[in-house]
C-alpha cells in the first residue's frame, strides 16, 4: 500500500475515537435534557387529590393543626442556617376568557380554560428543547389560565430583558389556542360577572347550585378541579353563612338608587381634606341595620377616629385598641409577655413603661388583653391595686431613643440607655411624664367641644354624643359568592431570597410598597355590571373568601360553640384569611451587627391596629 493512503488511514482511524467521543457527548446532552426536564423549577403546587367537605375535615382539624405545627418547626430548624441561596423570582400573569358574539353584540364567559391549558402545556412539551418557554396551570374560574415562565429570573440585570419577552411569548401561545370568537384581553374582572343571569356563560350555566347557593352566579362557572369547589362549599359552611361581599356604589347623575339622596356637595361626603373609605370586612352590624343593598362608609380622617374608637362597642363589635404600658411599682420597669393568661414568656422581648401595645380585652376572661402578635397582657396585677395598662389615643406612637438609633431596622434587642423616652401623638411630642400623669386617659372631655375641636394637645376629640353625627349610608354592589373576588385576574410575583434574614427584609419593605402599588395598578371599578366607587380588587378578595364565623367577626351575639375550631371559634379574629398583614416580621440586628438574643416580639414598630 503506498505510503499516502497509509498515513490518510492512520489519520482516519485517529478521528474515529474523537468523533466517537462526541456523539456520546451529544447522547448524554439530549438524555439530561429530557432527563432533568422533570427538575425544572416551576411555580405552584396544585396537585389533583380529594378534599374533605367540612363536617368531614371538622373532625381532623386538632390534628392538624399540631401536627402542622410540628411539621413548621422540624422543616424551619433544617432550613434556618441556610445562607446564600441564588436569588430566583418570577411572575404569575392570570388571563380570562371571553366569547364575543358580534352579531347579537354579546360577550360571555367561555369555560374552556381546562381544554386551553390541557392543549398549551401539551405543546410545551414539544418545545423543551427552546431555553425560554411557559407553564400552564389551573385558576379558580372556569374561564381562567395562569401561565408563568418555564425557568425563573435571577439576580443578574439581564435577567430583567427576559420579563417582557416571556410575557410576550405566553400571551402569543395563548392566542393560538383561541378560537376565533374568543378573546383574552388584560383586564382585572369580568365587568358583566354575576349581571347576566343563566346566561353569562358558554356552554351556558344555571345560577345557583349546592357549593355557592349564589344568587348571581352558578357552581360551573368554578373550574373542575377539585380543590376549588370544596374550597367555595367548606368556606361558606365554616361561616355558617353565604359570603357579604357589598361594595359602595359610585354616584353618577343618573344612579336610581341615588334619587333620593341629597345634592351631593362639591367636596364629596368626606370634605375637602379626607377621602371616602370603604372599611371591607367590617360590614356585620350595617348589614343588620340597612339589609344588603348598602354600606356604611367611613372617611379618612375621622374626628371619630382620632382618639377613642367605641364605636365597635356599640354595635357589638369588638375593636382594636392601643393600650400605654404604665406598672406604677418601685423598681418595676414593664410587663413579661404571656402565652396565655398567666403563662409567662421570659425569652420573648418584653414591652417597658411608655411602650404602646395594640390589643383587645378578652371576652371570656376579664381583666386582661389579647395583643396583635397573639400574646397576652393583664391590665392590671393580681389584687387589682396596680394598674399596668391604660387605654391611650390611637394616635399615640413610642418614639425612644433605641427606635432612632436603629433607623428603620427593627429591633431584636433594646440596647443599653438611659435616655427618656418620648410618645408621638398625631405628629407633635410630648414627654413620658405627660402620659403618666393622666393627659390622654380614656376620661370623657370636660368641656362642650364639638366634633371638629382642639384640645391643649392639638388633638381633635370626639363628641360627648357620639349620636351627634349620622351613619353614612351609602347604596351598595352586593355580591354573595367567592367566584367575585377569586374570579378577579392580576399579576403576581415570587421571590427566592438568600436566606430567612433577607426574605424578612424584603417582606417588610413589600409590606410598604404594596399599597402603592395597588393605587398604581387600580382596575377594578366595575362589578356585578355596576360602577363601583373603588378600583382595587383587594378588599372584594377578602370578603370573597372570608369564612370566620360571627364570633371571630366580633358579634358578641353569636352563642354558638365549635370545639374543634382554634379558640371554640368565638376567639377574635380580626381579618379575613385574605387580607392585608398585620405585622412585620424583620427582626434586624443590632449595633454590633449580630442577632444575640432570640426575641420574637416586634413591638415597637407594629403599634398601627
Amino acid at each position: 500500500m503506498p505510503k499516502t493512503k497509509g498515513r490518510a488511514a492512520q489519520k482516519l482511524f485517529q478521528k474515529i475515537p474523537i468523533v466517537s467521543n462526541l456523539v456520546l457527548v451529544l447522547v448524554l446532552v439530549l438524555f439530561l435534557v429530557q432527563t432533568c426536564s422533570g427538575f425544572t423549577l416551576s411555580m405552584g403546587l396544585l396537585k389533583v387529590g380529594v378534599p374533605q367537605p367540612w363536617e368531614e375535615s371538622k373532625k381532623n382539624l386538632r390534628y392538624v393543626r399540631k401536627a402542622g405545627v410540628r411539621q413548621f418547626v422540624s422543616h424551619f430548624n433544617k432550613v434556618k442556617e441556610l445562607k446564600g441561596d441564588e436569588l430566583l423570582w418570577g411572575d404569575e400573569v392570570e388571563y380570562g376568557i371571553f366569547q364575543i358574539d358580534k352579531s347579537k353584540k354579546e360577550i360571555r364567559l367561555s369555560l374552556r380554560a381546562k381544554e386551553i391549558m390541557d392543549t398549551l402545556n401539551g405543546k410545551e412539551e414539544t418545545h423543551q428543547h427552546h431555553v425560554e418557554g411557559c407553564t400552564w396551570v389551573p385558576e379558580f374560574g372556569g374561564w381562567m389560565v395562569e401561565a408563568t415562565p418555564r425557568r425563573p429570573y435571577s439576580g443578574y440585570a439581564i435577567d430583567l430583558l427576559r420579563v417582557e419577552r416571556n410575557m410576550r411569548l405566553r400571551r402569543r401561545r395563548l392566542l393560538t389556542a383561541l378560537r376565533d370568537d374568543e378573546i383574552a384581553p388584560t383586564v382585572a374582572t369580568f365587568p358583566l360577572l354575576g349581571a347576566l343571569g343563566d346566561d353569562g356563560t358558554v356552554p351556558p350555566t344555571k345560577v345557583g347550585g349546592p357549593r355557592t347557593e349564589s344568587e348571581y352566579i352558578g357552581d360551573g362557572i368554578i373550574n373542575p378541579h377539585p380543590r376549588f369547589g370544596c374550597l367555595v362549599q367548606n368556606i361558606r359552611s365554616r361561616r355558617g353563612e353565604k359570603v357579604n361581599i357589598r361594595v359602595p356604589l359610585f354616584r353618577d347623575e343618573n344612579t336610581p338608587e341615588f334619587k333620593d339622596y341629597p345634592p351631593a356637595k362639591d367636596a364629596g361626603c368626606c370634605g375637602n381634606e379626607s377621602l371616602q373609605v370603604w372599611r371591607y370586612g367590617k360590614g356585620d352590624a350595617s348589614m343588620e341595620k340597612y339589609g344588603r343593598d348598602y354600606v356604611v362608609v367611613g372617611c379618612s380622617d375621622s374626628p371619630k377616629d382620632d382618639l377613642f374608637n367605641d364605636e365597635g362597642d356599640k354595635d357589638g363589635l369588638i375593636t382594636l385598641k392601643k393600650y400605654l404600658v404604665d406598672v406604677r411599682c418601685e423598681g418595676c420597669r414593664g410587663l413579661y409577655y404571656r402565652s396565655a393568661p398567666g403563662v409567662i414568656v421570659p425569652d420573648a422581648d418584653w414591652p417597658r413603661n411608655g411602650d404602646v401595645v395594640v390589643g383587645s380585652e378578652v371576652q371570656d376572661i376579664p381583666g386582661w388583653i389579647r395583643l396583635q402578635n397573639g400574646y397576652y397582657l393583664p391590665i392590671k396585677s393580681d389584687d387589682g391595686k396596680v394598674s399596668f395598662l391604660r387605654q391611650v389615643s390611637g394616635k399615640t406612637h413610642s418614639s425612644n431613643e433605641e427606635k432612632r438609633s436603629l433607623g428603620s431596622t427593627t429591633p431584636i434587642f433594646r440596647p443599653q440607655s438611659n435616655n427618656g423616652m418620648e410618645i408621638n401623638v398625631g405628629g407633635g411630642s410630648m414627654a413620658l411624664a405627660a402620659l403618666l400623669e393622666e393627659k390622654l386617659t380614656l376620661d370623657p372631655p370636660t368641656s362642650d367641644a364639638k366634633a371638629n375641636a382642639v384640645n391643649d394637645l392639638g388633638l381633635k376629640i370626639q363628641p360627648e354624643n357620639p349620636n351627634e353625627e349620622t351613619e353614612n349610608v351609602r347604596p351598595a354592589i352586593h355580591m354573595d359568592a367567592m367566584a367575585f373576588g377569586m374570579g378577579c385576574c392580576c399579576l403576581q410575583i415570587t421571590f427566592q431570597a438568600k436566606d430567612v434574614d433577607e426574605s424578612r427584609f424584603m417582606y417588610d419593605q413589600l409590606a410598604v410598597v404594596a399599597p402603592i402599588m395597588m393605587a398604581l395598578t387600580a382596575s377594578t371599578p366595575f362589578l356585578r355590571g355596576r360602577i363601583a366607587d373603588t378600583d382595587a380588587r383587594w378588599g372584594i378578595i377578602s370578603e370573597s373568601v372570608d369564612d370566620r364565623t360571627p364570633a371571630e367577626r366580633g358579634r358578641q351575639c353569636e352563642k354558638r360553640t365549635q370545639e374543634e375550631l382554634a379558640g371554640r371559634g368565638k376567639r377574635r379574629i380580626y381579618k379575613s384569611r385574605y387580607d392585608c398583614i398585620s405585622t412585620y416580621i424583620c427582626q434586624g440586628t443590632g449595633n454590633n451587627g449580630n442577632n444575640t438574643m432570640a426575641n420574637r416580639v416586634l413591638n415597637m414598630y407594629n403599634d398601627i391596629p
